[in-house]
């Protein structure tokens, strides 16, 4: 039996030819090659931000991100709970401390009514992840960030193209991080960007991303940077993607549309919400089992495993990790919400070209583990 996996990347022969031409032209470093300005360009004027910087990956550009605010040592930074642990080591990187903030528990994202209490003198920013794709409430989190002149980094890597009261992520906050790793929504395989509008803040980024080489004597070195360059050859198929990426967008949409009809009578299922300030791209489609199934994961899991479907589990939360290092006043029972739906979620395949008796089946056979623990 083939399996559906969980993603996979839509790759054409616009891929193909940009790669060749690169190769052709023998433009593959991070140096040289028309195909990453090009891409820089694309990407940040479709996020409505003046600078599109492009990295190695979304983790170089959270990292780099953090080092070009002059986050560091003593300074705390607040990210929610509920994410892939990159999020949470790039302030590790820095030598900051993390602080984590529990969840709202239908978009699964950080709870801005949560900040507050959480700031302290040491706070310098607020990272917010659009998780699986749905936009955080940047409204609340903005004011807040003005009151107590704090950055905002917005962890985007699983949200190109979602939009808050109709305005593309990426460009809410100081600095936008996305990932286009080979599961995201389009992808170099590897590689991110880091956007924004801030003209200094981006110089610091393209000088920091490329071992902060100096102006005039090139190994004068202006500060400890870091090799996150993305290549050309990265570039070029990312260009390739921006052709796509509205439709690819498109089919994410119509795929979590088709879940949301077959799925939607089922009390043992929470589904994905779109809120009304929310343009969700629907990355992943998220589900949360409740009811009499709530303690089932694994049998739902297997069971749809043995049916040729992958899945994948909800992340662990910051709080729950076994080997990452806490600050003394944090505890594992500090995010319940959190806690609660990474015991009980996990995703389903939410590739942009699943067939519509793909998710039939995938539909299907959900329900039926579901009924049956």
């Amino acid at each position: 039996m083939k399996t559906i996996p969980v993603a996979q990347p839509v790759l054409g022969e616009e891929e193909r030819a940009n790669v060749l031409a690169a190769l052709e032209a023998g433009a593959i470093s991070g140096f040289f090659g028309d195909y990453l300005g090009r891409f820089e360009r694309e990407f940040a004027a479709w996020c409505g931000c003046s600078h599109g910087i492009a990295v190695s990956s979304g983790t170089a550009a959270l990292h780099v991100a953090l080092a070009a605010l002059e986050v560091g040592p003593g300074d705390e930074v607040l990210v929610p709970t509920l994410t892939n642990m990159a999020t949470f080591f790039a302030v590790h990187y820095q030598g900051a401390t993390p602080v984590p903030i529990d969840i709202e528990t239908d978009t699964l994202n950080l709870d801005p009514a949560l900040l507050e209490e959480k700031i302290t003198p040491r706070t310098k920013a607020i990272m917010v992840v659009h998780l699986f794709g749905h936009p955080v409430d940047m409204d609340p989190v903005l004011a807040l960030a003005d009151r107590h002149s704090l950055a905002v980094i917005e962890d985007c890597a699983e949200a190109h193209g979602a939009e808050y009261r109709g305005n593309r992520v990426g460009g809410l906050g100081s600095i936008g991080c996305f990932s286009f790793y080979a599961n995201k929504i389009i992808t170099t395989g590897e590689g991110g960007m880091c956007t924004t509008n801030d003209d200094a803040l981006a110089e610091k980024i393209r000088t920091l991303k490329s071992l902060a080489f100096g102006s005039e004597n090139k190994f004068m070195h202006s500060a400890v940077g870091f090799n996150y360059r993305m290549t050309n050859l990265q570039a070029a198929l990312g260009c390739a993607q921006m052709a796509k990426i509205s439709q690819l967008i498109q089919l994410k949409r119509e795929v979590a549309q088709e879940y949301n009809r077959l799925l939607t009578d089922c009390p043992e299922l929470q589904l994905p919400v779109e809120k009304g300030y929310a343009h969700n791209v629907y990355w992943m489609y998220h589900v949360v089992l409740a009811g009499h199934a709530a303690g089932r994961r694994a049998e739902v899991m297997a069971k749809l495993a043995a049916a040729g479907i992958e899945t994948r589990e909800t992340f662990i939360p910051y709080n729950l990790q076994q080997h990452l290092p806490l600050a003394a006043h944090i505890g594992r029972e500090d995010c319940p919400r959190a806690n609660a739906v990474a015991q009980r979620g996990f995703y389903l395949p939410s590739g942009p070209v699943l067939a519509q008796e793909q998710i039939a089946h995938i539909a299907e056979q959900l329900l039926t583990a579901v009924a049956a623990t």
